[in-house]
Formats: C-alpha cells, structure tokens, sequence
C-alpha cells in the first residue's frame, strides 16, 4: 500500500497582494499525475487546506475541482483541519465527500473514536487516526485567573493527553495493525518561517516529539511549511508547504513524502515538487540593485516575484525618489518586484522610519505593528506580559 503526505496548501494565499493560486493549481496538476504514476492508494493532508477561516468563492473553487479530478483516481483521501482552517467549512460537504472516498475532520469529534479510519488492500491494512489542529476547548478547561504560563503548561498537557488517549484506542482496538497518526501542531526544533502567522501561543506551547509515542508506524504532521523530519527514527515529518509562501522558504526544496507499507513496516520516499515560481532578493546599495535587475534571467513556468534591499551610507532624500522611480519604472516581463525596503546606516537623528517606499500594513504582521508601538510608546517595564495579552487576542480572533 503507498500513502502520500502533503499539508499546508493555504489555498488563497497572496503574497504582497500577488495571488498564489496558479502556483497551486500547477502543483494539483503534478500532484494528481504522481498519483496516478506512483499508485497512490491513501492521500493525507495533514492542515491549512485554506490561508483563511472563511474561504473565498475561488478558493472554495479551486478545492473542490482538485477534489472532483481526484475521483478517477481510486485513492482515497483523509484532510484534516489546520489553525487556519473553519471546522465548519471544512465539514460542511463531509457527509457527500464521504461517499466519494473522501474523508474529512475539520475539528476534534467529541469521540476519539470518529477520528480512525481503516484501509485495506489485499492483504494490507493500515489505520489512520486524522487528528485534527487541536483548539484550546477541545484539550483544557479555561480556570478564571489563570497566568499565560499556566495556560501555556496546560496546552501542553492537554496535546500530550490527547495523543496518549489516541494510541489507548488503538492498542485496544487495532493492536496488530500499521498505524498512522495525523497532526497539525508545533513541535520543538522545527523551522518558523516567514509566511507563518505570529500567533505565537501555539509555537510557545510546542511539544517534544515524544509525545506521540511507540505506537505509531508513521507521524505525517502539517504546520510547518519547512520539510523537517522531526524523527526519522520514528517516521515523524513534516512535509511542509507544496509551494514557497514567503521569502524566507525562497531556497527551500518543497516536498512530498509517499509511504510504502508492507505489514508494519513503513519505508519513506522524500519525492521533491518541481518549483513553478522563483523568489528572488536582491541587496546592495540603489546601483548595485539596478544591476542585479538588469542581469537578472532566470526565467520559470510563472513571473518570479522579487524583493528588494536597499542600503546606503547616508540618509539621502534623493535616493528615496530615485528607489521610488526605479518601483514605479521597473519592467520586466520574467521577474515583478513586490517587496522593498530602504535602509540608511547612518541615519539622521529623529528621522522617521515609518515611510519606506513599498512599505505597506500589509507587509507586517500583527505583533510587528503592536512591538513598535510599545517602542514608539516607550515601553521598558511589563513588555513581556503585554506581548503574551496582545498573543492571546490574536489567538482568539484566529488573525
């Protein structure tokens, strides 16, 4: 039997406004023939199926219509819900989807049980516990007055129950059997990219890889958009995100992994997905950047999206128009510039840094905003507790 891994398509992402759904639609395109090359019997996407709670008209589209062209394949499919995702959108059609194979777990059921599914072909039999991300109400009881570390301490514990209380069900009812285990949770050591929202609560309250225990055969974990094998020992991986969300993943390899199964034993095949789009960075002083530009050739499938680093000596109001022009002049027909950022290393006293050319609110995260407030305000004393309220609102408000 193979199984392939995937997680973290964030469908409807836009990275600074540019719209990321043909860079997935060209990865449904590779998905589905490697599918169909490889046999694929069982597809899991551990999370984040959507960038956002409340999914637009078009993204909705492109889910199902990878959906519906998976039809003819005769894999079965298992999606979980991620921190992004709505459990109530996501299971919404679950009951149809069922019918074609389609297995969906937008949130944590209030019975365990309704997690497992169990596969077989021929003589091969495998078992699938599809957790979900799981929410603060569905591992603690919130205590009035309780500290941030306290609730922190009983996330963990509640994640670490959760997964021990998934493997009581299967040594009691499917000892014997291939075991997998689903998840969408930050464990310690992986990699936090740029792309990743800073709610920061769920990385704070990370586990150890540990806590999945021996039973499982295989971990095929989403929230991290890195690849990262957590264990290789343990078959523990993240598989990451299929395409470069942010600028930070630029160089990274995206990945699936397939999982051959024969009795209990498990072998991995890391396959690596073909990059469609490049992103770039240029750095350097306003002329160093205007050359990088000019021999800048590297062309693929869609326009390669680039950020620009400009930096200077002396603050020099000329150089912000001349940045300013070069944005607005640009054109190239192979590579858009869609991030920039102007830096002054001897910077004249007082001078604002709030206006750089290509410097928009969208361009920041939430806790970036809130941290220069508190600068800007001349916060010195309880930063630490204002920075973990200001988290727990933005866990609250799911931003």
């Amino acid at each position: 039997m193979k199984i392939l891994h995937t997680s973290d398509w964030h469908i409807g992402k836009q990275l600074h406004k540019i719209d990321l759904s043909p860079d997935l639609e060209l990865f449904f395109d590779w998905l589905l023939a490697k599918i169909k090359e490889e046999h694929i019997d069982v597809l899991l996407v551990s999370g984040d199926v959507f960038d956002q709670a409340n999914p637009s008209q078009a993204s909705l589209k492109q889910y199902y219509n990878f959906l519906k062209r998976m039809i003819g394949t005769d894999c079965k499919i298992i999606i979980t819900g991620g921190n992004h995702d709505s459990a109530s959108v996501l299971n919404a059609p679950k009951e149809i989807l069922g019918f074609l194979n389609i297995d969906v777990v937008g949130g944590a059921p209030e019975n365990i049980s309704d997690l497992f599914y169990n596969y077989r072909k021929g003589e091969e039999q495998v078992v699938i516990a599809g957790v979900p991300f799981l929410r603060d109400k569905d591992i603690r009881k919130s205590v009035a007055g309780e500290s941030y570390n306290d609730k922190i301490e009983q996330i963990r514990e509640g994640i670490k129950a959760y997964f021990s209380a998934i493997n009581t069900h299967y040594t009691q009812h499917c000892q014997g059997l291939c075991f997998i285990v689903m998840g969408h949770l930050y464990v310690q050591g992986a990699h936090v990219s740029e792309s990743m929202r800073d709610i920061q609560i769920g990385n704070q309250a990370s586990v150890k890889g540990t806590i999945f225990g021996e039973e499982p055969d295989y971990v095929a974990l989403g929230h991290i958009h890195k690849p990262y094998a957590v264990s290789t020992l343990k078959n523990v991986h993240y598989s990451g995100s299929p395409v470069c969300l942010s600028f930070s993943e630029k160089e990274e390899v995206k990945q699936v992994n397939i999982i051959s199964v024969t009795g209990k034993h498990v072998d991995v095949d890391i396959v690596p997905i073909p990059k469609f789009r490049n992103l770039v960075a240029f750095q350097g002083t306003l002329e160093e950047v205007k050359t990088q530009l000019q021999k800048y050739s590297l062309s693929s499938q869609l326009i390669s999206l680039a950020e620009i680093i400009v930096n200077e000596p002396d603050e020099n109001v000329q150089i912000r128009q001349d940045l300013e022009e070069l944005l607005d002049t640009h054109d190239n027909p192979e590579l858009k510039i869609i991030k920039s950022k102007l830096n002054f290393i001897n910077k004249v006293r007082g001078a604002s840094e709030a206006f750089q050319p290509g410097i928009s609110v969208a361009d920041v995260t939430p806790m970036q905003m809130f941290e220069k407030r508190l600068e800007l305000d001349g916060h010195q004393e309880h930063t630490d507790e204002l920075k973990n309220a200001f988290r727990q609102i933005l866990e609250e408000l799911n931003l």
